[in-house]
């Protein structure tokens, strides 16, 4: 698996499938029906409503082209599962000096979520821990300096 690559979970896939479908349907409509409300009012050199109708219309287009990009150029990776942390992976790491024990999801960068313990592939972390296995210590650079993790377990 090649981590400058594109992942995407089965999961995030389905979510991303979903949201497609309410933006191309119930979201445009609605904009659609705002702006024909915003166009009767009159004046549109004026109309701060049609203009922020127009504004919320290019946001929504631009996110259902980000979305249809995401899906078509985006690999789909089932759970990591094996001894070395790939996408999917979920790695337990124990911070140099500490007992504390952290466990993380490894996954594409559509889905990083810190406080759900879902790390990037690409972050200064996940990078380091890419392709490693129980029992190897990675060092990355962070504001603070370098900082060491041993991989506690891969599953």
């Amino acid at each position: 698996m090649n981590q400058e690559g594109n992942y995407i979970t089965e999961e995030k896939r389905q979510a991303l499938e979903v949201e497609l479908k309410d933006l191309k349907g119930p979201k445009r409509k609605e904009i659609l029906e705002a702006l024909a409300y915003a166009k009767s009012l009159g004046d549109l050199s004026e109309n701060a409503e049609y203009h922020q109708t127009r504004e919320d219309q290019g946001k929504l287009e631009e996110r259902i082209s980000k979305i249809e990009q995401i899906l078509q150029s985006a690999q789909v990776v089932s759970g990591g599962g094996g001894d070395t942390v790939e996408i999917g992976s979920k790695v337990v790491v124990q911070k140099e000096g500490t007992k504390e024990d952290r466990a993380y999801i490894i996954v594409g960068s559509e889905e990083a979520d810190m406080q759900g313990g879902k790390i990037s592939n690409r972050s200064p972390f996940g990078a380091a821990i890419f392709h490693k296995k129980k029992g190897e210590t990675v060092s990355f650079q962070t504001p603070k300096g370098v900082v060491n993790y041993k991989i506690i377990s891969v599953a």
